[in-house]
């Protein structure tokens, strides 16, 4: 079967976002602005409301890089929740974050064969250095709010980080075995706590980051009584929040409100597509070109510019 690189094919290409419910989804926004600012003007970029028992037409053409007028050139999909773990049977070979978080939110082709990456990983990473994190394991310990497939990667970012133990915090504890199951493959020593203590625990532990993992407006009810500052200290402690509709969360402003620095799901959600749109384009830019494509993301969704790129 004739591989040819999908650049340069004279047909209109595709990716989509995948997942249920999908109308929300600020992905488009950002693919778009990027694909526009790489000059790629033949690749759309399109939410698909999708189910797992969506997933086999579609990863057909995915299987089909040659591509058609009719049947357009799949260059990825961006994979959201319900699918993040049903899209993984579909995929020749995983990254190996995929691997680990058992997890994954991005399938691209090369050539014939279908791989699945995660890139939440990554977003989390550099949404925390954006915020002005300067890890040191050392001295500080994370810790995690949550205990679904978002902990998982939180877990896996803070341990790309150089972390090698943290916390998480959840409301079922029963039910983190398979956090529990990652902690132990990468190495780290978790300790897990029951959701209610986070308020002290924080004031007493002064956890540095943290990551919460929870839905919109699921921490509304305790959120506040983290806004009495704990005391002074040589580290402001950086808050992701993955929330970021409506913001600031409740949580980010108490969080704000105690001392601490906060950044946005939002942040994640560019950071994670702009490893995305490297893998569906198959590029490898230099720093001043990532840079502009970042800012160009950033003007998409309303995130001030980038002065640099890490």
């Amino acid at each position: 079967m004739k591989t040819e690189p999908y650049r340069e094919a004279p047909y209109l290409r595709r990716a989509y976002v995948l997942g249920h419910p999908i109308a929300h989804s600020l992905s488009p926004a950002l693919h778009r602005a990027a694909y526009d600012f790489l000059g790629e003007q033949n690749l759309g970029y399109e939410r698909r409301d999708t189910l797992p028992e969506d997933l086999p037409e579609i990863m057909r053409g995915v299987r089909n890089p040659a591509g058609t007028e009719e049947a357009p050139y799949i260059a990825g999909l961006s994979v959201t929740m319900p699918l993040k773990t049903a899209v993984i049977q579909y995929c020749d070979e995983l990254s190996e974050t995929a691997r680990v978080t058992g997890a994954v939110n991005t399938v691209y082709p090369r050539g014939e064969r279908v791989l699945g990456d995660n890139t939440d990983v990554i977003g989390i990473v550099n949404a925390l250095r954006h915020a002005g994190l300067k890890p040191d394991p050392e001295r500080d310990e994370p810790a995690v709010i949550g205990g679904g497939a978002t902990a998982i990667s939180a877990l896996t970012a803070l341990h790309k980080l150089g972390y090698r133990r943290a916390s998480v915090y959840a409301r079922s504890l029963h039910k983190l075995g398979d956090l529990q199951a990652v902690a132990e493959r990468l190495g780290v020593q978790l300790s897990t706590v029951a959701l209610a203590e986070f308020p002290a625990e924080q004031k007493a532990r002064r956890h540095n980051p943290v990551i919460s993992t929870l839905p919109a407006r699921a921490a509304d009810d305790w959120a506040p009584q983290l806004a009495d500052p704990a005391g002074a200290s040589a580290v402001r402690p950086v808050l992701l929040d993955v929330a970021y509709n409506p913001w600031p969360s409740v949580l980010a402003s108490a969080w704000e409100a105690s001392g601490g620095a906060v950044v946005s799901g939002l942040e994640m959600l560019l950071y994670q597509a702009v490893e995305q749109v490297l893998l569906f384009t198959d590029r490898t830019l230099q720093p001043a070109e990532l840079l502009g494509l970042v800012n160009a993301m950033c003007a998409a969704v309303d995130l001030p510019p980038r002065a640099s790129v890490s």
